[in-house]
């Protein structure tokens, strides 16, 4: 029915990184693909690139009559949807996902396009086809998406089957209309915005909710931030602080709003200032381990967005595995701007306002 609020619920599963690491394969990778977790911002014409080895909220959608069902990551960083598909014979990627077939589906046509999105460590290549796609009750009618016939061997490791973007159009690959661009075209949500919840417990919780806000999962007010450019949901970043101090983004900075990359990421100078800053030492595969017992006394890091402040305590920004605690502020290159991801999500509630082209921000509960 029109009009409605939907609420999807999001799934957090192992992110690639964690699924290798498990299985002693973590280093082998890293050698053979170095880590670019910038590299969904390196622009190569006019195809996004979307990052790999962090992905991991996800939930589950269906696509075709009858429906056929895929977990996808719902990704604020990168605008097309893409699934599997069963032309998809020689990855070992689609082998172990469920793969779409539109022969089964009575309203399904083809679109006539490749779709290309490169990754930092290979890329996906498929068809553009158009279906009726499923959001959490939610029919979206002729949807354009990508049936991938290629995909990168990390795809093996992701938890989901593929991605739903909800960036804006004008970095969609072949510049097809993302998913929320139609519900909200279709009359099919309240109102032009999204919001996004990440639980701090590990697994359940999380939601996106389309069309409305879920103020039980926020307390105080809702702090708007003017877009600085409506492609990714990017934003003024001023600077960023320890105890006053100016640690990073000196003079100011870019920034996006990224669910779909699980750490703070920026360039290379200003994070490995801040994990100083945090008493963090960088080991050989750029990760910046900490002691477990320091960090009740570990300062906090301070984000000023558009001249407010969003503070993030080392219970957040700490986390830990099986052996060891490490920082979530990972190293971007060269690249200027910053993504501010999973990290900085679970702590602040996030409302993407494609309309106004405004982010909203609440202290997340």
């Amino acid at each position: 029915e029109p009009w409605c609020v939907l609420v999807m619920p999001l799934m957090k599963g192992k992110t690639a990184r964690e699924r290798l690491m498990e299985r002693g394969k973590w280093d082998e990778y890293r050698r053979k693909h170095p880590y670019s977790p910038m590299a969904k911002f390196m622009q190569t014409g006019t195809e996004p690139m979307t990052n790999d080895a962090d992905l991991s909220y996800y939930g589950v959608i269906s696509i075709g009559t009858p429906p056929q069902s895929f977990s996808v990551i719902f990704d604020t960083g990168s605008s097309n949807l893409w699934v599997p598909s069963v032309y998809c014979t020689s990855s070992t990627a689609c082998q172990n996902h469920n793969q779409f077939n539109p022969s089964k589906s009575s309203t399904f046509t083809w679109g006539g396009q490749s779709l290309s999105i490169q990754y930092g460590t290979g890329s996906m290549n498929g068809y553009l086809g158009s279906d009726n796609v499923e959001v959490g009750g939610i029919t979206v009618k002729n949807q354009v998406f990508g049936l991938s016939q290629s995909e990168a061997d990390f795809m093996a490791e992701m938890a989901a089957d593929g991605i739903l973007g909800l960036a804006f159009q004008s970095i969609a690959s072949d510049n097809v209309m993302p998913v929320f661009k139609n519900m909200v075209s279709q009359s099919l949500v309240a109102q032009p915005l999204f919001s996004v919840y990440l639980s701090s417990n590990d697994q359940q919780g999380s939601e996106v909710i389309f069309g409305g806000v879920d103020s039980t999962h926020y307390t105080g007010s809702i702090t708007w931030i003017p877009l600085s450019s409506a492609t990714y949901w990017q934003i003024n970043m001023d600077s960023v602080t320890i105890n006053g101090q100016t640690v990073a983004c000196s003079g100011g900075c870019q920034a996006i709003i990224d669910t779909g990359t699980s750490l703070i990421v920026g360039p290379n100078t200003d994070i490995n200032n801040i994990n100083s800053w945090v008493g963090a030492s960088v080991n050989q595969y750029g990760e910046a381990i900490v002691n477990c017992q320091n960090i009740q006394s570990m300062p906090d890091v301070t984000f000023s967005l558009n001249g407010s402040s969003f503070t993030v305590p080392a219970s957040a920004y700490v986390s830990q595995s099986s052996n060891s605690c490490s920082t979530g502020f990972g190293q971007g290159g060269t690249e200027p701007l910053w993504i501010l991801g999973d990290v900085f999500i679970r702590e602040y509630y996030a409302i993407f306002d494609t309309q106004t082209q405004y982010i909203g921000l609440a202290k997340s509960v």
